[in-house]
């Protein structure tokens, strides 16, 4: 029999903006969010993971050329040795910081919004670092000697550079990496624990069981989940701000004209943010409509979402006009001209400048209107068009610098090949298999925090019947 439940609206005052609209039950929110997995495959789910499968073919192919032949199947040259790897890697970083906003500064702050996307945005988060730490290591050359990065006992004595802003990022993507897989599985719990209980083949309550780790939901359980994902929270909070500032140092720490600026800790991380959400917006919306989460993800998530992006693209346009300012400011005609020159006709970065302005900043500000914030159309057009503003960001930034430094002499140009696209292109499509997985085997939304939403609703509305 279908459960029953009172529509009677609640006053804005009891119940702002809805984060969960209709006010189903437990027993409706168990079923809406556990069919993702417990439905039979559906069509277009293969479709894509089959797309994402030959993304990630790709991707092994570039990857293999890359080691048998070398480096020297990309584009790169002498003054030009970082380009398309060091910009996907900053590019990959910047995405994956959304889920940790999500998932442990909103949580902190008790903003309940995050509950119907954190899981989404952190498997985002775990999927986009894995991407970037690719480049980094394919960018060593020898990328089998990864771990003389590391200090370990050595009797060779080749211990790693530390005054090197690149030996730090080896600390700081790891130790992001490993926080964010953490605090995502802990979140996982208990809805893994459902999901054992309640699977009908014999491999998926063990597979369920053994991940769940003998949760059963009693009041110790559940005081040990709430004290461990605290803990986990307020320790990824200080990585958020503090792996893209430490990838940010990667140029600022450096004397070239152009990457020796101040500005870039915090323009960084407010860059990153910007893409992240990006990102998130691009796989909710999607979800949303083709698994009918309308009721658990709703408006008021994806006006959020583009308040936040719409104030970092302000941050964002704030550091565009700092560092020109800066360039001029102190009168270093190396820096005025990298600068300078990328906004000219007569240079080729010219071409990616502005249209960089166009997606990161101009775009956005069609979110000032209430109807653009909530349209999942124009939500979509807008958060793709940041993610390659983003991307050409990066790029022109890694790029002004090396191909017009302080010598003419030593100036020069760079073309990507087709290792260098496939590269990209395959870590998108790794990226979608693996999310693709994802959306098969988790709830795409934690089951038990709707569940506990669910019910300080009917409380509410309770109270609210009586009075």
């Amino acid at each position: 029999m279908a459960e029953q439940i009172s529509t009677t609206p609640i006053p804005d005052a009891l119940d702002r903006a809805p984060l969960l609209e209709g006010a189903p039950g437990t027993k409706a929110i168990t079923e809406k969010l556990f069919a993702p997995v417990q439905e039979p495959t559906r069509r277009g789910w293969l479709q894509l993971l089959f797309l994402g499968a030959l993304g990630a073919s790709l991707l092994g192919l570039s990857i293999a050329v890359t080691v048998f032949v070398g480096v020297g199947t990309w584009g790169v040259n002498i003054p030009i040795a970082w380009a398309f790897a060091i910009t996907n890697f900053v590019w990959w970083i910047g995405i994956g910081h959304a889920g940790t906003l999500i998932s442990a500064i909103l949580f902190l702050f008790q903003q309940r919004w995050r509950n119907s996307i954190n899981r989404i945005a952190e498997a985002m988060t775990i999927f986009a670092v894995m991407n970037a730490g690719l480049f980094p290591l394919l960018h060593l050359g020898r990328p089998w000697f990864f771990y003389w990065l590391f200090p370990y006992p050595a009797t060779t004595r080749i211990w790693p550079q530390f005054k090197s802003p690149l030996t730090w990022d080896v600390f700081a993507v790891s130790t992001y990496f490993t926080v964010s897989v953490l605090f995502w599985y802990v979140g996982l719990i208990p809805d893994l624990a459902s999901l054992r209980d309640s699977s009908i083949s014999r491999a998926r309550r063990i597979a369920y069981g053994l991940l769940s780790l003998g949760w059963r939901g009693s009041a110790r359980h559940w005081h040990h989940y709430r004290v461990a994902y605290l803990l986990l929270a307020g320790l990824a909070t200080p990585l958020v701000l503090s792996v893209h500032t430490i990838v940010s140092f990667d140029f600022a720490v450096s004397l070239m004209p152009g990457w020796h600026e101040l500005i870039f800790p915090p323009y960084f991380v407010a860059g990153a943010i910007f893409s992240g959400f990006a990102m998130v917006i691009l796989l909710v919306i999607p979800i949303r409509r083709v698994f009918g989460l309308e009721q658990v993800i709703t408006s008021r998530h994806l006006e959020s979402m583009n308040k936040l992006i719409l104030a970092t693209s302000w941050m964002v346009a704030y550091g565009y006009v700092t560092e020109n300012f800066m360039a001029w400011y102190i009168g270093d005609r190396f820096s005025i001209y990298t600068y300078w020159h990328n906004q000219e006709t007569s240079s080729p970065l010219m071409w990616l400048f502005w249209p960089l302005v166009l997606f990161n900043w101009v775009l956005p500000q069609l979110l000032w209107w209430k109807k653009a914030r909530v349209s999942e159309v124009g939500s979509i057009a807008i958060a793709i068009g940041v993610l390659i503003g983003m991307w050409l960001e990066r790029f022109v930034l890694i790029l002004r610098a090396i191909n017009r430094d302080f010598l003419p002499s030593s100036w020069g140009s760079y073309t990507p090949t087709w290792v260098d696209w496939s590269l990209l292109a395959g870590t998108v499509g790794f990226f979608l298999f693996n999310f693709m997985l994802f959306l098969r085997f988790v709830p795409p939304v934690p089951v038990s925090e709707m569940k506990e939403l669910g019910r300080e609703i009917a409380e509410k509305r309770e109270l609210f019947e009586e009075g």
